[in-house]
């Protein structure tokens, strides 16, 4: 399904995912959505693509679900519309192997908050804001946010920016640890685009395999994960990329990775 909700580009190993309805503040359609899905899975797919960056068109990332989507309709059952289309989104992003990094460029409210934040690297200008809006129309946050929110700041924090609404700016995020960095608006592009072409450039099956262990890290007692940190090394011990770093850091040269298994 081709949509103009997505605009994709590529350079350098890396494909760009733009979030495109500036004029809705790039709020989610069921088009979008799926757009999205779509970018996400052939991106996953190509050889060439090495790394992802997400970012918005416009002034804002996402004001989350557009509320003037039939697929949100008061009538219906919104827990299918998150089984539909909000669940099978995130859990595609946490499983994608290669690195996703998102630029937040705006606002990111709702839904559109939580995309963000399922993101592997997250940077915000500093003019950004995270917004559990939620609560202000009677609905708990959804696409994982009430996972995320507790995990990475703990059930105080999660439950005060859950049920008040209240914008946390992108240098609070940045200081609370729920994204990477903030830096200056007017250097956010450049900044993720050069973050994510050196993730492309990488040893990018190895860095595959540390997402999925460091994700499985908060599910895991420490024996089970050793086991699993054995399990994952043994395979990024065997792959063309871990030869290559051996050979150009004995060579004193700069690795040549291929990011293959």
């Amino acid at each position: 399904m081709q949509s103009e909700t997505i605009l994709v580009s590529e350079a350098e190993g890396l494909t760009t995912l733009t979030l495109n309805r500036p004029d809705k503040l790039n709020s989610f359609t069921a088009e979008m959505n799926l757009a999205l899905r779509l970018a996400l899975s052939e991106a996953r797919e190509r050889d060439a693509c090495r790394a992802i960056l997400l970012t918005g068109a416009g002034r804002a990332f996402s004001a989350g679900q557009d509320l003037a989507d039939p697929a949100v309709s008061a009538d219906g059952d919104l827990g299918e519309t998150i089984e539909e289309y909000y669940n099978p989104l995130i859990r595609l992003m946490r499983t994608v192997e290669k690195p996703i990094v998102c630029a937040v460029n705006g606002v990111a409210a709702g839904a559109g908050a939580n995309i963000a934040l399922a993101c592997d690297i997250v940077l915000a200008a500093q003019s950004a804001k995270f917004i559990q809006a939620f609560s202000k129309i009677g609905l708990i946050p959804d696409s994982g946010g009430t996972w995320t929110l507790t995990r990475h700041l703990g059930e105080a924090r999660a439950k005060a920016l859950a049920m008040t609404a209240a914008p946390l700016s992108a240098q609070q995020a940045a200081d609370w640890g729920l994204i990477w960095r903030a830096v200056a608006d007017g250097a956010l592009m450049a900044e993720a685009q050069a973050l994510a072409i050196q993730l492309a450039q990488g040893p990018t099956f190895g860095l595959g395999l540390t997402k999925h262990a460091i994700q499985a890290a908060g599910e895991h007692g420490l024996s089970a994960q050793l086991d699993l940190e054995r399990d994952l090394q043994s395979q990024a011990g065997k792959s063309p990329d871990y030869a290559e770093g051996v050979a150009a850091f004995t060579e004193k040269r700069p690795p040549r990775f291929t990011g293959k298994a």
